[in-house]
């Protein structure tokens, strides 16, 4: 963003139900839905250029990548771009577009909302703000006013991402609190003993709950299944001696994947076995806050790829790991999902399993 262009961000508006303000109806929509409240109207070239220099636009063959010529296209390119990490396209968010003038009442209680409002007789700069629950529960706003197109563009390109990325979050931790009425209560005990904790619902079943060997390593493993209906979620906790930090690399994390699933999971071909497909989608890692659903954050790595089985059925889905160090017991802690569900869409499954890698806590964290 220009220096020349003063804003002012609010980080987080919290609006609640007390005894004396009014309760809040239930919010609507669906999980990884949102509305765009915002003009469609077409951007100067000079916008147009920063848009091209910033390299925002990059087509890749998405459905939801197009050519930005509108505000709407350039926050439609962002909020629902590809999700990494999935075998078919799926964007971040569904999204739904209104203009100012039509949001009503009736829209106002969406669980989502991006309100864009760009008007230079009411703006003399830019402003940000983010609440939860204004107008509904469970609900997540981003308000951004600004005096014109130029303002409002250089902002986004900066921060767009980060947007998108709040939304994400706030997703997970509603998922998070919904978790928390209805675990498995043998697999955190199978946890707990060992001073770690997640919030692995009732409907997980475990499979192994054991110690095995990868290379010359001890791993202590928890394996649960979710086979109802149509689709398989599976988490795995594991964890294993700390020698150095390179373990934290993706190229590790990877390799440690392969041995530990590798050894675990097979199909029905003798010496068919799981590993990750590296040629065509490669695993992605990134350095996030875990325990999403706290003021607090700790370093964690997270991995996002697709697995596949390999020398037997042609079998394959998304998975996600967060890795994370165990400073009590030098120990590296990986809590993986993966799923299968052969020609379904995988995107609301996998962020609701994800969920649960982010409740994994550490023997110091309370």
């Amino acid at each position: 963003m220009s220096k020349n262009v003063a804003y002012v961000l609010v980080l987080l508006i919290m609006v609640s139900c007390g005894k004396s303000e009014r309760l809040l109806t239930s919010a609507t929509g669906t999980i990884y839905e949102c509305l765009v409240v915002i003009p469609d109207r077409p951007l100067s070239s000079e916008s147009l250029s920063a848009i091209e220099h910033a390299g925002t636009v990059h087509p890749n063959g998405s459905a939801y990548q197009q050519a930005v010529a509108t505000t709407y296209d350039l926050v439609r390119n962002t909020m629902a771009d590809d999700m990494p990490g999935l075998p078919q396209m799926e964007p971040y968010f569904v999204l739904s577009h209104v203009p100012l003038a039509q949001f009503d009442n009736y829209l106002k209680p969406t669980r989502n909302i991006l309100i864009v409002e760009i008007n230079k007789d009411k703006y003399t700069q830019l402003k940000v703000q983010r609440a939860r629950d204004k107008w509904s529960k469970p609900q997540a706003l981003v308000r951004i006013q600004a005096p014109n197109d130029e303002t409002f563009v250089n902002y986004w390109l900066e921060h767009g991402e980060q947007i998108r990325e709040w939304f994400v979050n706030e997703e997970l931790a509603r998922q998070i609190r919904f978790y928390r009425a209805n675990t498995n209560k043998d697999a955190r005990a199978y946890l707990q003993k060992r001073g770690y904790d997640a919030l692995i619902q009732e409907e997980y079943v475990i499979v192994k709950s054991e110690m095995i060997k990868a290379n010359e390593d001890s791993v202590d493993v928890l394996w649960c299944c979710n086979n109802k209906g149509p689709m398989r979620r599976d988490i795995i906790v594991y964890s294993y001696p700390y020698t150095s930090q390179t373990q934290f690399s993706k190229d590790s994390i990877c390799a440690m994947r392969d041995r530990v699933l590798g050894q675990l999971v097979s199909a029905q071909v003798e010496g068919s076995h799981m590993g990750t497909e590296y040629m065509y989608f490669p695993p992605k890692s990134r350095q996030v806050q875990a325990l999403r659903d706290s003021t607090g954050g700790f370093y964690a790595i997270e991995t996002r790829g697709l697995w596949k089985m390999l020398n037997g059925e042609a079998m394959g889905g998304p998975f996600v790991s967060l890795t994370r160090l165990d400073q009590v017991n030098a120990r590296v802690v990986t809590a993986e999902t993966f799923i299968y569900a052969s020609g379904q869409k995988k995107r609301n499954a996998l962020r609701q399993s994800e969920a649960i890698l982010y409740t994994l806590k550490m023997p110091n964290e309370k």
